[in-house]
């Protein structure tokens, strides 16, 4: 958002800025770097102290301008400017975005979070505090920020104690390459009720590996309102594993959005997603990843769509899986979907670089030439190649 101030040569036409309204000002404001934010207290004696009032913080290295080459003196720069910026900030923060890569300090964004658990405002949290090969620890203090609504944490290592209460007004929880133990999690997770979306993305390995297993089923227990389930990376395996039913024993009947990591080489986790896929009654958009290696010979058995002959899904509308293989337990499952899917309207599949034009054209052949009706006639489908 661009804005212009026109200054005239007459008085009253000069200090027009002075008499924009406050909703106006803060608007203005809004769409600023805090960096030129501040600036603005130079305008005039109305707008001297406005900035402080911003209810949305954005910190990231952008913030500062430093010459030196030395990362830890820019690091150290700009977490004595985010310190400065919240003390002599006033009024609520509604949305506060803290990222920083390449090193930081420990002692001081420990102080820094101390100081944010003072508020009950903050609704939106989002926090990447990264050195490569390092996790920040969160303090106990951050636990203390009951008036989330949206946490999205990056590159962080979580200690949830016994005693933890929750956040009781969550409803988005983002986690990317975030370490924290199953039973942790299921702590965490089971004292935030109201959480509606919940993503765990990463490529570590976590403290998960070597604990019991903490499956699909036991997830959908902490989950009962999720409305949109992302996980991916190497937590799919603990999620995805052991779950050999029909269905969970817990159907997640709000469920709209479900986006997986699945190897179709392994069974329970082929088993699974349809198991949590069987579970999910109301599901309106299903995109899987096709990982692991593949050995086609291997894979003709995996899945026998007679087995899930009671399969519904009565509100999907779309199916998006990428990195597709077109070997048999795949192309199976895209078969299933296609007959049990009625009110599908697109399928997008983006085929994996290893797929040669002939085996493109004969999945073609094989979609064109279903042996039943599709149960949408009029779905709309899209086949790419992942190169292009």
């Amino acid at each position: 958002m661009k804005v212009r101030i026109f200054v005239g040569l007459n008085a009253k036409v000069s200090d027009r800025i002075s008499i924009l309204p406050q909703d106006i000002i803060e608007k203005i404001l809004t769409f600023m770097p805090i960096r030129d934010a501040s600036r603005t207290s130079i305008l005039s004696k109305k707008w001297r102290h406005c900035w402080k009032g911003m209810p949305k913080l954005v910190f990231d290295e952008s913030l500062i301008n430093v010459s030196s080459d030395i990362e830890e003196v820019k690091t150290y720069k700009l977490v004595i400017t985010i310190s400065h910026v919240l003390l002599l900030h006033r009024g609520p923060i509604s949305e506060l975005c803290i990222c920083i890569t390449d090193a930081f300090i420990k002692n001081e964004f420990d102080l820094i979070i101390l100081h944010l658990s003072w508020s009950k405002n903050i609704k939106k949290f989002i926090f990447k505090v990264y050195r490569y090969g390092e996790y920040y620890k969160l303090p106990c203090s951050f636990l203390s920020l009951q008036g989330l609504e949206h946490l999205d944490l990056r590159c962080c290592e979580i200690e949830v104690p016994s005693m933890f209460n929750g956040f009781s007004m969550l409803k988005s929880l983002k986690f990317y390459e975030v370490n924290i133990n199953a039973t942790m999690l299921q702590r965490f997770l089971i004292s935030c009720p109201l959480l509606e979306e919940f993503t765990w993305i990463g490529q570590y390995v976590t403290d998960f590996r070597g604990e019991n297993k903490f499956t699909f089923a036991d997830l959908c227990k902490c989950l009962p309102s999720v409305q949109v389930v992302n996980i991916s990376g190497v937590y799919i395996e603990y999620f995805l594993a052991g779950v050999m039913s029909q269905k969970l024993p817990t159907s997640l009947v709000y469920l709209r959005v479900l986006v997986l990591e699945v190897c179709f080489h392994e069974q329970d986790q082929i088993s699974s997603t349809l198991c949590v896929i069987n579970s999910s009654p109301n599901l309106e958009k299903i995109k899987l990843k096709m990982v692991g290696l593949y050995v086609e010979q291997t894979l003709t058995a995996l899945l026998d769509p007679q087995d899930y002959s009671g399969l519904k899904l009565d509100h999907l509308k779309e199916l998006e899986i990428t990195s597709f293989h077109n070997y048999a337990p795949e192309m199976e499952f895209l078969k299933l979907v296609i007959a049990k899917a009625h009110v599908l309207e697109k399928a997008r599949i983006e085929l994996c670089t290893f797929v040669s034009v002939d085996k493109e054209n004969k999945m073609l052949r094989d979609l064109l030439n279903l042996p039943f009706p599709r149960a949408s006639p009029t779905a709309r489908f899209i086949i790419e190649n992942e190169a292009n």
